[in-house]
């Protein structure tokens, strides 16, 4: 009798995918779990016009790192939900890196756990990408770094999200003398507290176009040289490139053995902060002048900065981060764990540098300059 029953019922529905998912669940239930969508069951060859089964929430998806990794999703065919605070004409260069339809926006509220529940409610992936160079009278770091990103992976942990990945820092260490990487080090514990699985990703200093690192260094010329503490001598860095970082994060949603570990990306090589700076200049076709600024000054001048009205140009929290030297954590996972070959800095800065340059250099090839020096890892 049930056998005749069943297939009158199937031929009397409208053959959806959202009617078959809800019809298998009617006739054959099970234990309580979240609704199947169709847009987490895959189809298609790949690529922008197939479903890859991914539905991703990206807090943080207008920042500078989120529009590499919302493209990244888009083309391989997954829907992307992107909260929200900003106005709505900042998130139009987002609408086109995806099929149609499948690019959602929504209004959230950091501070409200209803819109985080409600944006991450259908998704199988969460990725925080929240963050701020600078602290506001309304998010300082602790609200940006902890409190904003334990809420997040509680609240995901609760609607049985799948996976959560969380972006720290290289140098995330509650002994800093930055306060930002502070908060980093303190948000990673919290967030492994509330979401047992997440995976962790601390890239070090991020490079690309329209960075805040190598166009932080070639903005400095308009000071009458370069100022550095200890002419950046002890300090050492290991950037990496943006798309690698984005690519990392999407592989960390399909490799199957990275949930609940810490991965580290890094760029191929190290360099001395002072040798890196100057080949920035040399791309640029400035001339390098650098002069040693005690550190009580440099923090004085961040400090003037600080009171601007505007996004500052530095404050004395990124004096302090740009003069740490990057971490070796060669006990982390990193990139090449997730098939990706590191970028090495020398094929890209040009195409963030050549907008530094004058006219008279314009066109002028990149083996003209000199590559920077390396420090041995």
């Amino acid at each position: 009798m049930a056998a005749a029953v069943y297939p009158r019922l199937v031929r009397a529905l409208p053959m959806s995918r959202s009617s078959i998912t809800s019809l298998a669940i009617s006739v054959f239930p099970g234990p309580p779990q979240r609704q199947l969508h169709h847009a987490l069951i895959p189809h298609g060859k790949g690529g922008r016009s197939s479903v890859s089964g991914v539905v991703a929430t990206v807090f943080g998806a207008t920042g500078y790192l989120g529009r590499y990794v919302v493209n990244h999703l888009g083309r391989m065919g997954s829907q992307v939900i992107i909260p929200y605070r900003c106005d709505t004409y900042d998130t139009m260069h987002l609408r086109p890196m995806g099929d149609l339809g499948q690019i959602i926006f929504l209004e959230w509220n950091g501070r409200n756990k209803d819109s985080i529940q409600r944006a991450v409610e259908h998704s199988n992936v969460v990725i925080n990408l929240v963050g701020r160079d600078w602290e506001t009278k309304n998010f300082d770091f602790e609200d940006v770094f902890v409190k904003i990103p334990q809420t997040i992976a509680q609240v995901s942990k609760d609607a049985g999200v799948e996976r959560f990945i969380h972006i720290s820092h290289l140098n995330a260490d509650i002994k800093s003398s930055s306060r930002y990487l502070r908060n980093k080090a303190v948000g990673e514990k919290e967030v492994r507290d509330a979401f047992p699985e997440a995976i962790i990703i601390k890239p070090s200093d991020i490079f690309g176009r329209e960075d805040r690192f190598l166009n932080y260094f070639a903005n400095m010329r308009w000071f009458g040289g370069v100022p550095l503490i200890s002419l950046g001598k002890k300090t050492v860095k290991q950037p990496v490139y943006v798309v690698d970082v984005a690519k990392g994060i999407v592989n960390a949603i399909k490799e199957p053995d990275a949930r609940g570990k810490t991965f580290a990306f890094v760029g191929p090589n190290r360099y001395l902060l002072f040798d890196l700076v100057q080949y920035v200049f040399g791309v640029a076709h400035r001339p390098f002048l650098p002069y040693p600024l005690p550190h009580f000054a440099y923090q004085l001048v961040a400090r003037l900065f600080e009171t601007s009205p505007f996004e500052p140009w530095t404050t004395r929290d990124k004096v302090e981060r740009v003069h740490v030297t990057d971490m070796t954590l060669p006990h982390l996972p990193g990139l090449e764990d997730l098939g990706i070959q590191a970028t090495p800095l020398e094929t890209k800065a040009i195409e963030v540098l050549r907008r530094h340059r004058t006219y008279r250099w314009l066109s002028s090839e990149i083996e003209d300059v000199k590559p920077a020096k390396t420090v041995n890892i």
